[in-house]
């Protein structure tokens, strides 16, 4: 519909497009109402014309009234809209096919479910729900598409998720809109949309290393983790199969929600959040596991819930 905008190629796009221009029409034909007015006024009251200043005697509270409610309702309907559309945006539907990004000075790293990776470029299916879930490695980022009209702040020590639903096939620009260094400039890719058979080809042309999960398996044995969270252990340390998603009772007498935050602060600041009715002796991985790897292990946590429990 608007040509000098990017192409509308995610499904809230439209939508987006229209708070936007209906929020810049509204608040236009009330700046140009009141401009108009000033002009008037000041033309018939300027120096020397024969204009009445007496003072007006008929009141005018009607047209006062109905100018304030009128403003009123447009602006407080664009703002019900705006919440509306907001949540929308940052309430993913389930059974969303989940990416990985990390941002790094300047690139971004892109994991599929499956171990293929990519840099600075992202492949995905049209008439597909995506969710990218996005880390950054060292300073703030920020993923925008523009075709998308979606903008993502990634921050370092926690996670951001994005997601969208594309629903034309092509390549889209990728970009960082928060400067993050000398290089920000150049800390750019590509989006690209394919139908679903040719992303189900790509899938199976690309290198396939180990999934994000068996990734994170294979870290969880080789740091020893399951020393003290395996099956066999005697060690009395929390049992991570079903954790994800439960509500955790801390030792400070709080709770937590045992989401992606709550366990990667458990794997790099463990004693920030220490569950109530363990010895505080887990020790801190910051500074031996990088996002990546602390994403792997999260996610290899979180399908502990989907199958059984493997002896290390």
């Amino acid at each position: 519909m608007f040509d000098f905008l990017p192409p509308q190629a995610a499904s809230l796009s439209p939508e987006i497009d229209f708070l936007f221009f209906g929020l810049l029409i509204i608040s236009a034909l009330v700046l140009g109402l009141l401009f108009t007015l000033l002009l008037l006024y000041c033309i018939k009251y300027r120096r020397g014309s024969g204009a009445s200043r007496t003072g007006q005697e008929e009141k005018s509270w009607r047209i006062e009234i109905g100018w304030t409610a009128a403003t009123l309702i447009a602006f407080v309907a664009l703002f019900f809209w705006g919440a509306d559309l907001y949540a929308r945006l940052y309430e993913a539907p389930p059974d969303t096919l989940d990416i990985f990004v990390v941002g790094k000075q300047w690139i971004w790293k892109v994991q599929h479910p499956d171990g293929q990776a990519e840099i600075d470029a992202l492949h995905v299916p049209v008439d597909r729900d995506i969710r990218l879930i996005m880390a950054s490695q060292d300073v703030i980022h920020s993923f925008y598409v523009p075709a998308f009209r979606l903008k993502r702040d990634v921050v370092p020590g926690r996670y951001e998720s994005l997601w969208f639903h594309p629903i034309r096939t092509g390549s889209f620009q990728l970009e960082c809109s928060e400067f993050c260094g000398t290089d920000h400039a150049r800390m750019t890719g590509e989006i690209v949309v394919m139908s679903q058979a040719d992303y189900a080809n790509w899938l199976a042309t690309q290198a396939h290393g180990d999934s994000f999960a068996g990734a994170g398996e294979k870290l969880f044995r080789s740091l020893g983790c399951g020393g003290c969270h395996g099956p066999g252990s005697t060690v009395h340390a929390p049992d991570l199969a079903g954790l994800y998603g439960k509500t955790v009772a801390l030792a400070d007498g709080g709770f937590a929600h045992a989401d992606d935050d709550f366990l990667r602060d458990a794997i790099l600041l463990p004693q920030k959040r220490a569950p109530a009715g363990y010895a505080p002796v887990m020790p801190s991985f910051a500074g031996q596991l990088d996002e990546s790897q602390i994403l792997a292990l999260i996610v290899y946590i979180k399908s502990l819930d989907e199958k059984p429990r493997k002896t290390p």
